[in-house]
């Protein structure tokens, strides 16, 4: 990378004569008077001798001899005659000699040469760009001859490297040195106060074929696709990589000019035809051109290679990214049997200790934000070291993984079971109630009780022990998880105490809770469906385990506010209270008499279960019809929220702080 200021501060810069600056402010002016520009051109006699000799050239075909200055600038015009006295000036600029002679010469041929594509395909396009096209042609490339003359070394390094790697040159310009011959084009207009036409055309001739698409609507795009083509002629003629320059002018002149790939032939000639007619105006030897035949065939020539070039490094891409593929495949595979392997116990199949602890945390977090319940279960085999020392190792580890799979394959998706050490098991129960985790503890038990399992032919009695526990999560579950544990953990025991082969229930929810949960268990669009005997319970059930899991639940104060039952101060209020003391926002409420226990409980069964997400399932699964659902929903908001008492009789008493 180079600092820009580099070039801004070079006093190598080309400047312009004292005539050509007085031109070009003569020529924005429509008013000029002719014998003004007459004038300005004789104060300096070279400039005026090489116009006169300029217009008796076969580059403007006059029809008679100009014998003084006089005659040829009213034929030629003001714009024309600027145009040329800028070119010489140019033409002195771009004269040198030494190492760098070569890539002078080499800038100001291909200068020569988009001036005159540029005033071909202006023609072309049937506008009033001609003389205008001709000038920006030839100052398109001006920040090369900057480049050349203030960083000379950079600049020579990546041209040979744009060759070399047949690279555009403007984007290795940017990529090495962190500005481009265009950038730098732009900066010299501005500061000989050319128009926004010849700066917006030089900006922009050097952009892909996708970013011109975008800027057909552009008030200055017939110039901008003009000089964009003729830098692409000029690249042809001119540049190593010929047959990228033929790429991209077929692009250009197909969808610009509307000119098929069998034309440009022929308009390469007449381009031909005009830049040497050119070249002898500004005594350049073109010799070195050579003919669009012969440099037609070179680019096609080059086209073949850089084809067959992009077809092998694509096949050499494609097979690389298949070993990433097959390497990505069996890299995740080999994360999943990583991750399977950190979850699961190897003998049994079924989740371990370290998954349990993780789940169980979560799900007690869950629990105490929707005061629901939560229940574990643990089974202990009976007599399992005596199985091991009658049986063997072998036969001990048959009977865990028999009695892992009956067990798992008889709880709910919405459980986990997983061995929790040694010959001992436990379930999470999700929502359980009281009589649930019961009957489920008692299913296990018979279970592993009918299942039968053999030694040598014969079956041996194979028996667990059982004890559960289910209780609702409070705000601060500080301490919480170990005692669920063991109180599980003693009611196994005491099962184990009273003779094995038993199922013993512990229970540390409150009544206030109990009682809480009831009503929202009747409060459920679930149960209120079975109650109106819309569906039975099996049917219902399904449907249940059906419903996509919610995100993230809606509070109960946006609940309560939502349905009418709290004003938003009031639970603004009931949340501050809620960070003094760490109670749930229901139970709050019903102390501070804002909402009655069946206002909590219809809250927290919206909350839970939200009727019109069951709604959608239903109706997914075919088994009701949007309308009759949207009817039911109603029905049941209407018939459930009729406990509630009106606002005015929530209000008497005022909310304590």
């Amino acid at each position: 990378m180079i600092s820009p200021e580099k070039i801004w501060s070079s006093d190598q810069l080309p400047t312009l004569p004292a005539v050509a600056v007085k031109l070009l402010e003569l020529s924005k002016d429509s008013d000029t008077d002719i014998k003004d520009v007459i004038e300005t051109i004789k104060a300096d006699p070279a400039i005026t001798a090489k116009i006169l000799k300029a217009s008796n050239s076969s580059f403007f075909s006059l029809r008679s001899e100009c014998k003084g200055i006089e005659r040829a600038v009213p034929l030629l015009g003001t714009m024309v005659v600027t145009s040329l006295a800028l070119s010489f000036s140019l033409s002195e600029s771009a004269i040198t000699e030494g190492p760098l002679k070569p890539r002078f010469d080499s800038y100001w041929k291909q200068s020569i040469i988009q001036s005159a594509a540029a005033e071909l395909l202006a023609a072309k396009l049937g506008n009033e760009l001609q003389h205008d096209s001709f000038l920006i042609g030839l100052l398109q490339d001006i920040g090369h001859l900057a480049m050349l003359r203030s960083i000379p070394d950079e600049l020579v390094n990546v041209l040979e490297q744009a060759e070399e790697q047949q690279r555009d040159t403007a984007e290795l310009e940017t990529e090495i040195l962190g500005i481009n011959h265009a950038e730098v084009g732009v900066k010299m207009m501005e500061r000989w106060q050319m128009s926004e036409q010849f700066k917006t055309a030089i900006q922009h001739h050097h952009d892909t074929f996708e970013e011109l698409q975008e800027l057909k609507s552009h008030p200055e795009f017939n110039a901008i696709i003009t000089i964009a083509t003729s830098a692409a002629i000029g690249d042809y003629f001119c540049s190593p990589n010929s047959g990228l320059a033929l790429q991209r002018l077929q692009d250009l002149t197909t969808e610009f000019f509307e000119m098929p790939h069998n034309d440009l032939h022929g308009f390469l000639e007449s381009v031909q035809a005009r830049f040497e007619e050119a070249a002898q105006v500004f005594q350049v030897n073109m010799d070195d051109i050579g003919s669009p035949y012969e440099i037609m065939a070179t680019a096609n020539e080059q086209l073949v290679r850089l084809t067959m070039k992009a077809q092998v490094d694509s096949t050499q891409a494609s097979a690389r990214q298949a070993v990433i593929e097959e390497q990505k495949v069996q890299l995740e595979t080999e994360n999943k049997q990583l991750q399977s392997k950190a979850v699961h116990d190897p003998l049994t199949k079924v989740y371990n200790r370290s998954f349990f602890n993780e789940a169980f945390e979560k799900e007690i977090y869950n629990c105490a934000r929707t005061a629901t319940p939560i229940g574990i279960v643990f089974a202990d085999i009976d007599h399992f070291k005596q199985l091991n020392d009658t049986y063997g190792h072998q036969f001990g580890d048959l009977v865990l993984q028999r009695v892992a799979k009956i067990a798992n394959e008889s709880t709910r998706r919405s459980d986990v079971f997983c061995r929790y050490g040694g010959e001992e098991f436990v379930v999470m129960v999700s929502s359980p109630t009281e009589t649930g985790i019961q009957e489920l503890a008692e299913r296990l038990r018979a279970l592993i009780e009918n299942e039968v399992i053999e030694f040598e032919g014969k079956r041996v009695p194979v028996t667990a022990s059982l004890g559960a526990v289910v209780g609702i999560p409070s705000r601060n579950t500080a301490g919480l998880e170990e005692r669920l544990i063991a109180e599980a953990d003693e009611a196994m025991y005491e099962s184990k105490a009273n003779g094995r082969n038993q199922v013993h229930i512990r229970s540390i929810i409150r009544k206030a809770d109990r009682e809480l949960q009831q009503l929202v268990k009747r409060s459920r669009f679930s149960r209120w469906l079975v109650t109106k005997k819309i569906f039975d319970i099996p049917t219902i059930s399904k449907a249940l385990l059906k419903c996509p899991k919610q995100g993230p639940l809606v509070k109960l104060g946006e609940l309560a506010i939502a349905e009418k039952l709290l004003t938003a101060e009031e639970v603004a209020q009931i949340l501050e209270t809620q960070k003094e003391n760490g109670q749930r926002f229901g139970e709050i409420t019903i102390q501070q008499k804002l909402l009655t226990q069946e206002q909590v409980a219809y809250l927290l069964a919206l909350q839970i279960e939200p009727p019109i997400a069951l709604g959608k399932t239903l109706i997914t699964l075919e088994l009701l019809e949007s309308t009759h659902t949207a009817e039911l929903v109603k029905q049941y908001l209407a018939e459930t929220k009729d406990s509630s008492a009106p606002l005015e009789e929530r209000r008497q008493e005022p909310v304590k702080s």
